[in-house]
């Protein structure tokens, strides 16, 4: 039984591998097409593939060494004497150094990409580059939905509502290709903002504005989500991120802007 016991323990180390391997290829790994579309998500995946290889190197290693004892146990001949050991202080210091140096490189290692997620002045674009967001929207969370303030075309975005101010319901209109900012706060209890291809997610609080900037590489849609379990309805908090270019985010602009302030009255010429 203990040979069988010592096998399992290495095969399923091999299995393991061998899946994490592989499911790139079957789309079993990160959201979407796999890749991150934001500047600092390709950052966060690399930080996430370097603890991944240091997780996969101890997991492979202690799988290996308890294969090892168990087969030993199973194949020791009953004439062999048993060897006694009261530890090894040598190998106490290394097991305690090594993790913790493996933990202080990775604390330190993650700095800049907690730094560009967290803190404004250290945002950068995806030449590297040190930029200040533009605030493009606020996004209020509800119970069920998302709704989006955005300023007028060549206006910038106001704490207060203004008159001439933009709305929309579930999708969240931005410029590609450069870093943008939306103010996120929520109407009723806790949500939590969550675009899973671009790597953001951030709890929104009530009674707190909270800053989120992030930026999207490719003209197109992402999905946008709810991560917080936030009531009965919580499942239908789905919406999108529509990227577009610069002019076709002002050309919507000034679509949005004449739907909304459409009061339905048309000159006789224009009724024709």
């Amino acid at each position: 039984m203990g040979k069988l016991w010592s096998l399992f323990f290495v095969f399923s180390a091999v299995i393991a591998v061998a899946l994490c391997w592989f499911a790139p290829d079957w789309n079993w790994w990160f959201p979407g097409d796999g890749k991150a579309h934001s500047t600092l998500g390709g950052k966060i995946d690399d930080l996430f593939h370097l603890i991944l290889i240091i997780v996969a190197v101890t997991f492979i290693g202690t799988q290996a060494a308890l294969g090892y004892v168990l087969w030993r146990g199973a194949t020791i001949k009953p004439e062999e004497k048993a060897l006694f050991s009261h530890g090894s202080h040598s190998l106490e210091v290394i097991w305690t150094i090594v993790p913790s140096a493996v933990l202080l490189f990775i604390a330190l290692y993650q700095l800049d990409v907690w730094a560009q997620f967290r803190i404004k002045g250290a945002i950068r674009d995806s030449h590297g580059k040190m930029v200040r967001p533009e605030p493009v929207a606020e996004l209020t969370a509800r119970q069920f939905e998302w709704r989006i303030r955005y300023p007028a075309k060549g206006k910038p975005l106001q704490p207060q509502p203004q008159p001439d101010d933009i709305y929309s319901v579930n999708e969240l209109h931005i410029p590609s290709g450069r870093p943008v900012e939306v103010t996120l706060r929520t109407d009723d209890v806790q949500h939590a903002i969550f675009i899973p291809e671009l790597r953001i997610k951030q709890d929104a609080v009530a009674s707190l504005k909270i800053p989120v900037w992030f930026d999207a590489l490719e003209n197109r849609d992402y999905e946008m989500l709810c991560a917080e379990l936030c009531g009965w309805g919580h499942y239908k908090m789905k919406a999108k991120v529509v990227a577009r270019s610069d002019a076709d985010f002002d050309a919507w602009k000034e679509q949005a802007s004449a739907e909304q302030f459409d009061d339905g009255f048309r000159k006789p010429a224009e009724a024709k």
